[in-house]
């Protein structure tokens, strides 16, 4: 009997630092409450693996409760975000409500998770129509792509909302594929990042598709900037618009004063650098949206994944 005790006494605190240290992990590795990862461990017998996915599970149960719940909430802050390469550009809308979650390593995890899924989307299920093929994605379709994970960019966000409490939507994303070698595609958000990097975040966000010459200087980016920076709600044609009479007040980009040097309009930097706008696409963080994008051809998700 006294070996028996003393074998428990000295197994007893062995078994309990096991325990605190699979607690430990488990609750560094998912982020969930300490109490909720030691019910999952005393529920699943200290299987780590198990834990996790109890408690997955049971938050995904709880994030659709609350995104069904939270759903009628005015969701207006967020961020929006731009990935690219020369040929393919992706641009995504994620909205909560307060811009303290926006801030949130979760909510950037979210946006980038859905910006990659349509980066890939766009290499991968859009057919070559034109000089550019452009795809406009709803919240329901953009909650229908998968992310790297496996999960549906909706489940993701379930879990996202069913962690914070707040509502949180995947509004809106551009899908973008060149389809000739003399189309280039480039993006820009607001604010810059501190080093160019093909992806990024911020308040405003575009893509711009454009010709130009090898044997000049690319001012690609440099345009683009200025779309963020003077929202045109067109390109606009010298023969058939007229500038305003106002600088202030003009929405053609060729007659608008040049961000970056306003001695000159948008039209003389794309003519001196022999560059032609193809097509772009602007996001602001919580604006209204315009029902019918010009220049977009709407179809369902479905319809396009059967396009290669």
């Amino acid at each position: 009997m006294i070996l028996q005790l003393v074998r428990r006494l000295h197994i007893t605190p062995v078994c309990q630092a096991a325990e605190s240290s699979l607690l430990a992990k488990l609750r560094k590795k998912t982020g969930y409450t300490i109490a909720n990862c030691k019910k999952a461990l005393e529920m699943n017998n200290n299987d780590s693996d198990k834990a996790e996915a109890w408690l997955n599970e049971q938050a995904q149960a709880m994030g659709w409760a609350k995104a069904t719940k939270l759903a009628g909430r005015k969701a207006l802050q967020g961020l929006v975000a731009v990935k690219y390469d020369k040929n393919h550009g992706a641009l995504v809308e994620l909205n909560c409500e307060t811009d303290f979650v926006a801030k949130n390593d979760k909510f950037q995890k979210v946006l980038e998770d859905a910006t990659l899924a349509c980066y890939k989307f766009a290499h991968t299920n859009l057919q070559s129509k034109g000089p550019i093929t452009k795809l406009e994605l709803d919240s329901e379709q953009l909650g229908g792509l998968t992310a790297d994970g496996g999960k549906k960019l909706s489940e993701v966000l379930a879990l996202f909302i069913g962690s914070v409490g707040e509502n949180a939507i995947l509004r809106r994303a551009e899908c973008w594929k060149a389809n000739s070698s003399d189309v280039k595609i480039t993006a820009y958000t607001h604010p810059a990042p501190s080093t160019p990097r093909d992806y990024s975040t911020g308040k405003y966000g575009a893509l711009l598709a454009y010709k130009q010459p090898n044997d000049v200087e690319d001012v690609g980016k440099q345009i683009c900037q200025h779309i963020v920076g003077c929202a045109p709600r067109k390109i606009g044609d010298k023969d058939k618009d007229k500038p305003s009479k106002n600088a202030d007040d003009e929405t053609c980009l060729i007659f608008q004063e040049y961000l970056l040097d306003p001695s000159y309009t948008v039209e003389e930097i794309i003519q001196n650098n022999k560059l032609e706008v193809v097509d772009y696409v602007r996001f602001s963080c919580g604006e209204e949206a315009e029902e019918e994008m010009p220049g977009f051809e709407k179809q369902p998700l479905d319809t396009v994944q059967t396009l290669q």
